[in-house]
C-alpha cells in the first residue's frame, strides 16, 4: 500500500524522473539557480523568461511541485509552462525544496520562503515585479503554496536560509490544487492515506503518527495561521479525490471566508486527485490576470469539468 501512496502522491499527470520541460515558445529557461547558496540541488529553481525584454517588470507565476513531500522535482513544470505559454505578460519559476528523506518539517516551507526572497532580491536583474507573485502548487505543493499565502508574517516559519533575509516572503495570490489544509481533520474522510502509518507521507513530514504529533500537525496546517491580510486563494479540488479528501477544500474555503480572506473554490466534477481541463486552465489564467495584471475579470466558483 505504501508504494501505491507514493505513486499516487507523485503528481499523476506527470512522469517522475522526466527531463525539465522545454521552455514555452518565446521564452528562455534559466536552470538550477541556487536560491540558498549551499550547492544543494534541492534548493535550486528554474526561471522561464520571455525572450524579448518587456518595457515593464513582469509579474511572476511560481510553481511548487507535489509528490507527498517525498518525491517530485522542479522539472515537473508542464502545467506551469502551459499557464504562461503564449503570454509575454508573465515570467515563470519552478522550485525544488528538500524532501522528507533529507529534512523534516518545517524545512520544506523554509526552502519555499527562501526561494521567494531570492526571487524578490533578484527582481531587477531578471525584470520581475517583486510585488506581483502568484504561487501555484499541486498536492503537497498545494499545501506549501497555501502556507506561503497565510504565513507571511509568521517569524518561526521564515527560517534563516540564504542571503536575503531582508526581503519579504509574502505572495500576491495563491492557487492551491488539491493540497491538504488541516492535518488534524484529515483522517476518516475517504483518503487511502492512513495518518497513523508511521512510514506514511504525513508521518514522514512531521516526525510521527498524527495522534503522537498533534501540535506539529497543527503548526504544519495552513488553516492555523489565517489573518485578514492573507493573500486571496483559488482552491481547486476534485470531488472524488481519494488521496487528499475533498473535505480539506470545503473546510479551508469556509475558514478563509470566515477570516475575511478572498477564496474561490473550484470543484472538479467527478475529479480525482489532480485533473486538468481547458475550462479549469481558463479560470486559473483569469485568476492570475485579476490579481497580477489588474484585469476586470470574473471567476465563477463551483463546478468545473475534470476532463
Amino acid at each position: 500500500m505504501r508504494y501505491l501512496l507514493f505513486i499516487a502522491l507523485s503528481i499523476p499527470l506527470l512522469a517522475q524522473c522526466q527531463k525539465a520541460p522545454s521552455a514555452p515558445v518565446g521564452f528562455k529557461a534559466l536552470r538550477d539557480l541556487d536560491y540558498v547558496g549551499a550547492g544543494d540541488q534541492r534548493q535550486m529553481l528554474d526561471l522561464y523568461l520571455p525572450e524579448g525584454r518587456s518595457e515593464k517588470p513582469l509579474p511572476l507565476v511560481v510553481y511548487i511541485h507535489g509528490g507527498g513531500w517525498q518525491a517530485g522535482s522542479k522539472d515537473d513544470a508542464t502545467v506551469l509552462t502551459g499557464l504562461i505559454q503564449g503570454s509575454p505578460a508573465y515570467a515563470g519559476a519552478s522550485i525544488n525544496y528538500r524532501l522528507t528523506s533529507q529534512a523534516q518539517w518545517p524545512a520544506q516551507i523554509h526552502d519555499c520562503k527562501a526561494a521567494i526572497r531570492w526571487l524578490r532580491a533578484h527582481a531587477q536583474e531578471y525584470n520581475l515585479d517583486p510585488e506581483k507573485i502568484s504561487v501555484f502548487g499541486i498536492s503537497a505543493g498545494g499545501h506549501l503554496v497555501s502556507m506561503l499565502g497565510v504565513t507571511g508574517g509568521v517569524k518561526e516559519l521564515e527560517g534563516d536560509l540564504g542571503k536575503h533575509l531582508d526581503q519579504s516572503s509574502r505572495v500576491t495570490c495563491v492557487m492551491d490544487f488539491c493540497g491538504p489544509s488541516d492535518f488534524l481533520t484529515f483522517g476518516g474522510k475517504g483518503s487511502v492515506i492512513d495518518p497513523e502509518d508511521p512510514k506514511g507521507p504525513l508521518a514522514r513530514l512531521i516526525g510521527g503518527p498524527l495522534t503522537e504529533k498533534k501540535e506539529e500537525a497543527r503548526k504544519a496546517s495552513p488553516v492555523t495561521y489565517l489573518t485578514s491580510d492573507d493573500a486571496p486563494f483559488l482552491i481547486i479540488h476534485g470531488d472524488k479525490d481519494n488521496i487528499v479528501p475533498y473535505a480539506q477544500a470545503t473546510e479551508f474555503d469556509t475558514a478563509l471566508k470566515a477570516a475575511k480572506i478572498s477564496s474561490i473554490l473550484l470543484t472538479g466534477t467527478n475529479g480525482g486527485h489532480v485533473f486538468l481541463s481547458e475550462p479549469l486552465l481558463e479560470r486559473m489564467r483569469a485568476f492570475n490576470a485579476l490579481h497580477l495584471l489588474g484585469k476586470d475579470v470574473q471567476i465563477p466558483a463551483g463546478a468545473v469539468p475534470s476532463k
